[in-house]
């Protein structure tokens, strides 16, 4: 997995800017590079700690007050297959002749990160990412009717990130 893992950043490296397809340059690599990032052996907390114990190391050394800024993201992607992506929400596109809003469904994922810095705007990196989809929270304003959010543990919802 280190091996595979180290082959497909030095591709990615070398292509700062392009797609994976790209960055690959071949049907082989590419599909190698997919295969390897949707593994459940492979998460982004383990591509990336390298990178948070370097900002740890950067925090310790560090003198004054330091901020950790936080900033939810919403990439959007088109894709034909609806199944690959979660739901981020739907937006009324135009209307129908009888009237009617019709709804686009904006699909997509989620990405939330912590920015370390100083008070002088000294970038110390990045202390923590999470990715995730609406998959796992489909249905959440029929939920609400059902359940007051005010009961449900914080550990089960989307604001834990």
């Amino acid at each position: 997995m280190t091996r595979r893992f180290e082959h497909v950043l030095e591709q990615i490296s070398d292509s700062i800017g392009k797609g994976i397809p790209m960055a690959c340059r071949d049907w082989a690599g590419t599909k190698a590079a997919h295969r390897f990032f949707s593994s459940d052996r492979v998460s982004e907390a383990e591509i990336l700690s390298g990178q948070f114990e370097a900002t740890r190391e950067r925090f310790h050394a560090a003198h004054g007050t330091i901020l950790v800024l936080h900033n939810t993201t919403l990439p959007c992607y088109h894709r034909s297959s609806k199944a690959v992506l979660g739901v981020m929400h739907r937006s009324c596109v135009r209307k129908s002749k009888e009237g009617r809003s019709r709804l686009h469904t904006i699909r997509g994922l989620l990405l939330h990160s912590s920015l370390v810095l100083t008070l002088t705007d000294l970038p110390l990196e990045i202390a923590a990412v999470k990715f995730w989809t609406r998959k796992m929270f489909k249905g959440c304003n029929a939920l609400k009717r059902r359940i007051n959010p005010t009961r449900v543990p914080i550990e089960e919802k989307e604001s834990v990130r």
